[in-house]
């Protein structure tokens, strides 16, 4: 007969041979679990594997969301909506579920900057991770620097062919500055998207002054023509969150120190990107 430390030794074993970490941590606890409150035979055992699923879908989406890159972490639950009135919160949330990802469309955040573009791209950027979808973020200068290097040692074509494993890319700050040489060779990474993957892009910029940023008319236009046949258009208004908060901020520090000077710099804020 074996006895009790053998038989979980054997069960670690097997759970190392089969690749089942979590259960392998767990199973102790599962099985106290059972006997506590007279589980069968069944129920224990469709509790070690459920355990060992979710276990293997944390560690999928801990692994998505490292892939992504985002630079700080923000979900929709957290985005003030009422900071800007003119958003549609219903729209917004009837995105979350990764819908505009499985038909390939695109989305577009338009307004100046404090107002929460960034904060809104990475919560539907997380919540298409929920979903199971390949996410992957960058800023539009970061992107048009990796291309124009992919492009001086000749791997360009590998480049891009990697982003088309991944199912919504968020190229964030489009129109902050001139794309330069680097122009064509976003227009390309964006064209080869249509109709295959989705892209969440944010700009300061209407649409209008797009080609003062790639610096072509024509080919500007043909982006246009592509992004916006499957897209959700976002315009925000109002005041920056980041500078409402600021002059918050230096509002309190004049009332606490009547001496202060009125040019005195405004405490370093980290609201909303």
């Amino acid at each position: 007969m074996v006895n009790h430390e053998a038989a979980e030794a054997m069960i670690e074993l097997y759970c190392k041979a089969l690749k089942m970490p979590t259960l392998r941590k767990g199973f102790r606890q599962i099985l106290r679990d059972s006997q506590a409150n007279g589980y069968s035979m069944v129920e224990f055992l469709g509790s070690c594997l459920a355990h060992e699923i979710e276990g293997r879908h944390q560690s999928a989406m801990a692994t998505k969301m490292k892939l992504a890159k985002f630079p700080t972490v923000k979900t929709l639950d957290s985005f003030d909506f009422d900071a800007v009135p003119t958003l549609d919160k219903t729209k917004i949330l009837a995105l979350a579920d990764g819908g505009f990802v499985r038909e390939h469309e695109n989305l577009v955040l338009l307004g100046n900057s404090g107002l929460g573009k960034t904060h809104l791209a990475i919560g539907l950027g997380v919540r298409a991770i929920q979903a199971g979808y390949r996410v992957r973020f960058a800023t539009v200068p970061t992107l048009v620097q990796e291309l124009i290097q992919a492009e001086r040692e000749f791997r360009l074509p590998k480049l891009l062919k990697s982003w088309e494993k991944v199912d919504l890319l968020i190229a964030d700050e489009l129109g902050y500055v001139s794309l330069g040489p680097g122009g064509p060779l976003l227009f390309q990474l964006f064209a080869q998207r249509y109709e295959k993957s989705s892209l969440i892009i944010t700009s300061n910029l209407e649409f209008s002054r797009w080609a003062e940023v790639f610096g072509d008319v024509t080919m500007t236009a043909a982006l246009l023509d592509r992004l916006t046949h499957h897209v959700h258009t976002f315009v925000l208004t109002g005041q920056s969150y980041r500078l409402k908060q600021s002059k918050t901020r230096s509002g309190v520090t004049k009332m606490a120190d009547p001496g202060a000077c009125s040019d005195q710099p405004a405490p370093s804020e980290t609201g909303r990107i």
